[in-house]
């Protein structure tokens, strides 16, 4: 398998497709950094801001504008969706975009300082009313979960069989990239026998919730970015941010708060030791597949360490 290429995309094809969707002058068309599987620009129209993203996996827009539109109808900052499209072989999705720069872009003293309204945002987001949605896992154009339980989807995204996703062909990272098969069956055995406590709980899950993917102007959190959403345990956000944001106290803050506000987490330890097998089996492949082969080794050994 190939390292995984996000698609390329000159400025001028971006003005093109614009040209199309706007009646009114766009302007400032600029390439922004970040984001994995997406090519993301911002412009502007009438001198409001708005941010493009081009992508070649299929469906996930429209499950974007569904988040978009749940997230934000309460009281969540997450990008408004102004619009979807298609450009050429890719599909893309227009927004709103939100002030500020990613938190990853402030000191560590402004972190810690924003890190309290992190996780008041994360609660809120976690707890955001479903509606009529069934499923759990990940969730489709129509706003409902993949699969049957958190279980079943488990099994299913850890399968060999991912025709037509990202994961697509994935076993033949075991021969040619670092991803070690031993180590990916021990944690995912491991993981089997943890999520079993994450099982009863769905919420909606963010899916990606880090410092590149919550926005601040350094004094405030203005918005989140970018989920890959799910519905399952909500302690799945909780382990990513703890995992990327290493230096502070977030387990301790995040307990703090739901004590303060009365939210009660039966089975917190076995749930989380469970959420972070589950990214952890996730990151080791993404690594893997990117090429990243320090970020592979040094999620390895914090897998196979956690429940020594």
């Amino acid at each position: 398998m190939t390292v995984y290429e996000k698609p390329t995309l000159e400025t001028s094809q971006v003005e093109v497709v614009l040209s199309k969707y706007f009646e009114s002058k766009v302007t400032g068309v600029t390439p922004l950094e970040g984001g994995n599987l997406s090519a993301v620009f911002s412009f502007s129209v009438l001198d409001k801001e708005h941010v493009i993203k081009f992508s070649d996996l299929a469906g996930s827009f429209e499950t974007e504008r569904f988040i978009s539109n749940l997230l934000s109808s309460q009281g969540v900052p997450f990008p408004p969706c102004c619009g979807l499209g298609k450009f050429q072989l890719l599909d893309y999705l227009i927004s709103e975009k939100i002030s500020g720069h990613n938190l990853a872009s402030c000191s560590p003293e402004q972190q810690r300082h924003l890190l309290p309204e992190v996780i008041q945002l994360l609660t809120r987001m976690n707890h955001a009313e479903l509606g009529e949605t069934i499923g759990y896992g990940m969730i489709n154009p129509g706003g409902n979960g993949t699969y049957n339980s958190w279980n079943e989807y488990v099994i299913a995204v850890n399968a060999e069989d991912q025709a037509g996703t990202f994961w697509d062909g994935w076993y033949s990272l075991f021969k040619t990239s670092c991803l070690e098969k031993d180590v990916f069956d021990e944690c995912y055995n491991r993981l089997l026998a943890y999520s079993s406590y994450n099982e009863p709980h769905r919420y909606f899950i963010h899916g990606d919730f880090h410092q590149f993917n919550i926005l601040s102007d350094g004094q405030r959190i203005t918005g989140i970015i970018d989920s890959n959403g799910k519905y399952g345990d909500f302690l799945v956000d909780l382990a990513t941010l703890d995992w990327h944001l290493r230096t502070l106290d977030v387990i301790q803050e995040y307990q703090n708060y739901q004590q303060q506000i009365g939210i009660t987490i039966p089975n917190f330890e076995e749930r989380i030791i469970g959420a972070r097998y589950y990214n952890g089996l996730i990151g080791l492949r993404f690594y893997a597949k990117m090429g990243w082969k320090d970020a592979y080794f040094g999620l390895r050994e914090e897998l196979l360490s956690l429940t020594n």
